[in-house]
């Protein structure tokens, strides 16, 4: 989900947040699919610092910080490397009745599970675990940094080990422990949180511990729990719900590196849940004061994702109205900024360029093959959703020069006054643009530039607004 968030905030989808400040709670150290979204989420820091957002400024591209707050965006878990989980809990060390209460609660195979890739779809074993963070430095120093502005989202899925255990008992600590610094605004604060049910399957084999057919049994067992614990007791503000019934199948990978799944659409509309939560108030300001809550109950709003249609391929117009609003512009201005950074030729020659000193230097410095990269993983990142089962293709992806605005599914390119044509048009449009927020460094000028002339062309050629 962290990936979608990245993208939809790389192409400026608006988000009232100042700042997000991830933080990953997985024991799965080498997990190919956080890896990859870490590498993603620092390339978009490198690009970002260079550009400024004060009030004269016009581009969005980039806008919202992601803040890296610790090393990698992870809170640790100590003693997880290299462990069985029968070492983590000393079990060889407990008296002859705690030893037979142990062999109760968990079967031999949760007690000979390696924790370092993770709890193997086993919420038991990451209940005892994920017990450890609350007195970890890094949560200590998140609470410390944590003000009155700042909001909590909670990302989990509820049909595996770290996310199913992991939820109830963070919200809890965030609620009620008194052993953090800023208590009382950690306990009383605006908190949301996304629960993700079944939206893919896994192949069976012998050697996995991990059995999709257990997703749906799981999930059900966790929602009773979370009616009772969370939502009964409202002690989260705003809690979204996602699933699909069309369920890619991913190879049955257990963790480490090869756990690299395609991005899913799924995954894109919980990024926007946490956007939502951002640009939402809090339903329950009169938590912070126990006087006003005799007068005032809290209460939890639900919510769920919905589309128009629901047809096997998922397009722009099959979206709500607010939804579609939300994504359709932003991300098909910076489709467009894509592919004319990656497909359109001899551009150092061009007035928009040369007038403004890009020059060769400039687009072999590090700002450009940093921005290079991150627009290549959402090239990467539409495609991956356009073949899945489920699929979400807003864009015909092509690298037809001829036909540079043919690019969003359902639209017709409108024809303009104009000899110009294609990259000639765009070009034309990139060497026009000009006023007072096209000034300071080089970088900043760039992406100004790029976003003002996409602007234009996605209204004239699209009739985007």
């Amino acid at each position: 989900m962290l990936r979608a968030l990245t993208m939809l905030l790389a192409s400026g989808v608006e988000c009232k947040a100042d700042a997000i400040v991830p933080i990953i709670i997985d024991p799965d150290a080498a997990g190919g699919d956080v890896e990859r979204t870490v590498t993603l989420m620092r390339q978009y820091g490198e690009v970002r610092n260079k550009l400024d957002f004060s009030s004269k400024k016009k581009n969005k591209f980039f806008r919202t910080e992601i803040k890296e707050s610790m090393p990698g965006f992870r809170l640790v878990l100590n003693n997880t490397e290299d462990c069985r989980f029968d070492e983590y809990m000393d079990l060889s060390g407990m008296s002859k009745e705690n030893k037979a209460l142990t062999r109760l609660l968990f079967s031999q195979k949760n007690l000979d599970s390696d924790m370092k890739i993770g709890f193997k779809g086993n919420p038991n074993v990451g209940s005892v675990v994920l017990n450890q963070f609350e007195d970890s430095i890094q949560f200590q120093n998140f609470a410390n940094d944590f003000t009155s502005q700042d909001k909590i989202f909670i990302i989990s899925s509820i049909f595996g080990g770290t996310g199913a255990s992991g939820f109830p008992l963070l919200l809890k600590t965030l609620r009620t422990s008194k052993n953090l610094a800023n208590p009382n605004l950690v306990n009383n604060a605006h908190i949301g949180a996304i629960t993700i049910l079944p939206y893919f399957q896994v192949k069976q084999t012998e050697e996995s511990s991990i059995d999709s057919a257990t997703f749906i049994s799981k999930a059900k067992s966790a929602l009773s729990y979370y009616l009772r614990s969370i939502s009964n007791s409202n002690a989260i503000d705003n809690l979204y719900y996602i699933a699909d019934d069309t369920r890619t199948t991913y190879e049955n990978v257990e963790g480490g590196a090869e756990q690299k799944n395609n991005a899913h659409f799924i995954e894109l509309a919980s990024a926007l849940a946490l956007i939502d939560f951002a640009n939402s108030n809090n339903p329950n300001p009169e938590r912070i004061s126990e006087e006003s809550l005799q007068n005032a109950p809290l209460q939890t709003v639900h919510k769920e994702f919905g589309i128009e249609t629901c047809p096997p391929t998922i397009a722009f117009d099959n979206l709500g109205p607010k939804t579609r609003s939300l994504l359709r512009k932003p991300l098909t201005q910076f489709n467009l900024f894509t592919k004319y950074l990656n497909e359109r030729s001899n551009y150092l020659s061009q007035p928009w360029a040369k007038d403004r000193d890009f020059d060769a230097s400039f687009f072999e410095s590090d700002f450009i093959i940093t921005l290079k990269k991150v627009q290549t993983d959402y090239l990467k990142w539409l495609s991956e959703m356009a073949h899945q089962d489920r699929k979400f293709k807003p864009f015909i992806l092509h690298r037809d020069p001829n036909r540079v605005f043919e690019i969003v599914e359902g639209i017709t390119p409108r024809k303009l006054i104009t000899f110009d044509t294609n990259y000639y048009l765009f070009d034309n449009r990139l060497n026009k643009v000009e006023g007072e927020s096209m000034t300071g460094e080089k970088e900043q000028r760039f992406m100004e530039l790029f976003y003002l002339a996409t602007e234009i062309l996605v209204k004239d050629k699209l009739n985007i607004n």
